[in-house]
């Protein structure tokens, strides 16, 4: 990583809630092929997630505990904030010496930009402030809330606009927390109805969603320079498995997220990482 800050764009991709098992079948049935053109090998990592709420994980990310790979360890990070004894800091890893990811790169000539979903970025509460509170800018309306069915491609419409309005010059670090896997989400599926609510299906049918739009978030973020790219889930979500429903418990699939990490190409050329 540090070879790729300051030299890369950066974008970390949130998408909110997604559950591993959900993605890797879709990936592997050929349903979400602008991710899946992406995806090392054209598979998702799997991983554990850092927390099993929105909150509590991206407090964790934004401070380099990204998901960890479910092998044994310890694993080295991409992003670690100094801390003597870290076992996870390697000579690979991006070290700061801020107590966020957010404030490092800003400090390294990075602007830093929330594009917000789920209501702990929505500003409105002052708990809905905190996390978006890391960036020198930071974004969030009604439309890219969970209760709006385009809410992904209004994310990325904003995102496209920071973009063009950013100078040619100014290195830029994206986040974008995606709204759309998180109930309610039965409005994705065709057919589906408010009474009968949200289902593994319907969580499958946003992540479809997601992936009909998401070509153009990353065609933006390599229109200027090479862009090195996280798109993982915070956390799962269950749908009635062992009588359990939604998160902020410890389930498996709760606990196991996907994971991908690889640079978009500038205008000549692309290569996983």
């Amino acid at each position: 990583m540090n070879a790729i800050v300051g030299s890369h764009d950066l974008l970390l991709v949130t998408l909110d809630t997604l559950r591993y098992d959900v993605a890797a079948e879709l990936a592997a049935e050929g349903r979400i092929p602008n991710l899946a053109r992406h995806l090392p090998g054209g598979v998702w990592e799997r991983r554990h997630a850092p927390g099993s709420f929105t909150y509590a994980s991206h407090q964790a990310i934004f401070a380099g505990f990204l998901p960890t790979p479910d092998t044994p360890g310890p694993h080295p990070r991409l992003f670690a904030a100094r801390f003597a004894g870290s076992e996870s800091t390697a000579g690979g890893t991006f070290v700061h010496d801020t107590p966020d990811l957010v404030s490092a790169l800003a400090g390294e000539g990075y602007r830093t930009v929330c594009v917000g979903g789920v209501g702990f970025f929505n500003k409105q509460p002052p708990l809905g402030s905190v996390l978006p509170g890391l960036f020198q800018e930071s974004h969030w309306e009604p439309s890219f809330g969970v209760a709006s069915p385009t809410s992904f491609e209004s994310q990325v419409t904003r995102a496209e606009e920071v973009v063009a309005a950013l100078p040619q010059d100014r290195r830029l670090f994206l986040f974008v927390n995606v709204s759309a896997l998180h109930q309610p989400n039965w409005f994705h599926r065709p057919g589906a109805t408010r009474e009968a609510g949200d289902s593994r299906a319907t969580h499958a049918a946003a992540l479809e969603y997601v992936d009909r739009h998401i070509g153009r978030l990353f065609a933006a973020m390599s229109s200027r320079r090479p862009c090195f790219a996280i798109v993982c889930s915070d956390h799962g979500t269950a749908y009635g498995e062992d009588g359990h429903t939604g998160h902020r418990l410890g389930h498996e699939v709760v606990w196991t997220v996907p994971y991908a990490q690889f640079e978009l190409a500038g205008p000549e050329r692309e290569a996983a990482v």
